[in-house]
């Protein structure tokens, strides 16, 4: 199956889209076959500087704008958004490979985001404090300033709409700096804001070498919020370059999602859900179930009921209506995966189902189930990001909760029981920013969204993430 790339890529810099110039260039390619389908502008050491001149007078322009006024963008980029749907979900698959199913499932959640800040606009409220007659102390709660937002390939249309909305909602300008590797899903993404009115001067979009643009964004003493989705390692890295200028920091960073399943579980249920939730994007979900840590009495049936739904998940091009799994976004992912199975089933794991390279070209990795797997192997402790389950038993209560908490990291987790009060206990005791009981969904535009320990700290979405592009403030007056 053939579709046309057909996303024409730039820089958005005050309100102008740039190319050419002498600029130097980076392909974006096509998941599902390797090859390059488009070359990405990147941003010089000028153009940066360029965009924190805009950032700069964007953030007085916007700060400045009626609540009603920045909701009304928000709200115009949402039915954007949804207008255009179809084309920016072909987009979003032929530069990152999940199937279109999904890719539009992104867009319409991404939309739902834009909906839902546009409400926060409006709801940004501060207080007056009981003082003597005559004299008045108020808290006021005003936008941080220009935010510089950094974000991964996994939901290139979703991820962009997280980072942007809230800064515009609270009052922010913005620098976002998207996935190189997706560039022309964020790029659409922009195009909707532009078109919906958003002033040039509020909202830039670049692309470049990470680390030349991370480090000339965030020395500037005109970024005063940092925004990251991505890994532990970068995420650590930014932090260190934030710290400089003491700037508010929103870190989504790594997990490793552990899923307690006990033996009073609707296991068919289970099954059905969990493994529809692992492999979705191909596991490329930060929130994704990973370890699964299963209750003695059903290991044995829930080991074969999840290799066999596995080997029913058909992988091949995301463009493909049949296909229910499409590639991995990159060639670093399947690697990464071939290594981590070996290196478990050297430790003693047993593959039940795939473990392989796709023989489809491209970057494709085998819908995979790995039983009995020690705690010593990598993948029980480095995220892997990919299709990749990983299964172990437990005997006790006390013993799942503790293996669920052995990592640094702490994102989502899961738990299958039908004991309310075990649900309670576990709500309580697991070590995570997210937590399903019974259940695998963990977002929604009203829901704050975030992790904590090695997986980062603050929240996106509802109106945690507004309240995080926002300073406090005391005016006291006689």
């Amino acid at each position: 199956m053939t579709t046309t790339y057909d996303a024409t890529l730039g820089l958005y810099i005050a309100g102008e889209w740039l190319s050419g110039g002498g600029r130097d260039t980076q392909d974006v390619r096509n998941p599902a076959t390797g090859a390059g389908q488009a070359a990405l502008p990147l941003a010089t050491a000028a153009d940066l500087d360029a965009a924190l001149d805009a950032a700069q007078r964007g953030f007085v322009l916007w700060r400045g704008t009626a609540p009603e006024a920045r909701a009304a963008v928000l709200q115009k980029t949402a039915r954007l958004l949804r207008e255009r749907a179809d084309r920016i979900a072909a987009i979003a698959t032929l530069e990152q490979g999940k199937i279109q199913a999904e890719a539009k499932g992104e867009v319409a959640f991404a939309a739902a985001l834009l909906d839902f800040h546009a409400g926060e606009a409006q709801r940004i409220y501060g207080r007056v404090l009981q003082r003597p007659m005559g004299t008045r102390s108020l808290v006021l709660h005003q936008p941080v300033g220009p935010v510089a937002a950094f974000c991964a390939w996994n939901f290139p249309i979703m991820n962009v709409v997280r980072k942007i909305a809230p800064a515009l909602a609270a009052g922010c300008s913005i620098i976002i700096k998207p996935s190189e590797e997706t560039a022309g899903s964020a790029v659409e993404v922009m195009r909707c804001f532009q078109d919906a009115g958003l002033p040039g001067d509020v909202a830039q979009c670049v692309f470049g070498v990470p680390d030349m643009v991370s480090r000339r964004l965030l020395a500037s003493p005109v970024t005063r919020k940092l925004s990251f989705t991505g890994s532990v390692p970068v995420g650590k890295h930014l932090m260190k370059l934030a710290a400089d200028t003491m700037m508010k920091t929103t870190m989504e960073l790594g997990g490793h999602g552990p899923v307690l399943v006990f033996d009073d579980c609707d296991l068919e249920k289970t099954l059905d859900l969990l493994v529809a939730h692992k492999f979705r994007n191909a596991g490329q979900v930060c929130i994704a179930p990973t370890r699964f840590h299963v209750q003695e009495g059903i290991y044995d049936r829930f080991a074969a009921g999840f290799a066999e739904r596995t080997k029913a998940v058909k992988m091949g091009d995301g463009m493909a209506a049949d296909s229910q799994m499409g590639p991995m976004a990159n060639p670093r992912r399947p690697e990464a995966m071939e290594a981590l199975v070996e290196d478990a089933r050297g430790a003693g794991a047993r593959v039940l189902a795939g473990g392989t390279r796709g023989s489809e070209g491209g970057f494709f990795f085998t819908p995979t189930v790995l039983a009995d797997v020690p705690l010593t192997a990598r993948a029980m402790n480095e995220e892997p990001f990919g299709p990749v389950a990983l299964l172990h038993s437990f005997a006790s209560v006390d013993d799942a909760i503790a293996e669920a908490n052995r990592l640094p990291f702490g994102l989502a987790a899961y738990c299958f029981t039908e004991n309310g009060r075990r649900q309670n206990m576990l709500g309580d005791a697991i070590e995570a920013g997210m937590i399903g009981i019974n259940s695998v969904r963990l977002s929604a535009p009203d829901s704050p969204f975030g992790g904590v320990k090695d997986s980062g700290h603050g929240s996106e979405d509802g109106p945690e993430g507004v309240a995080a592009h926002l300073v406090t403030k005391s005016v006291h007056m006689v």
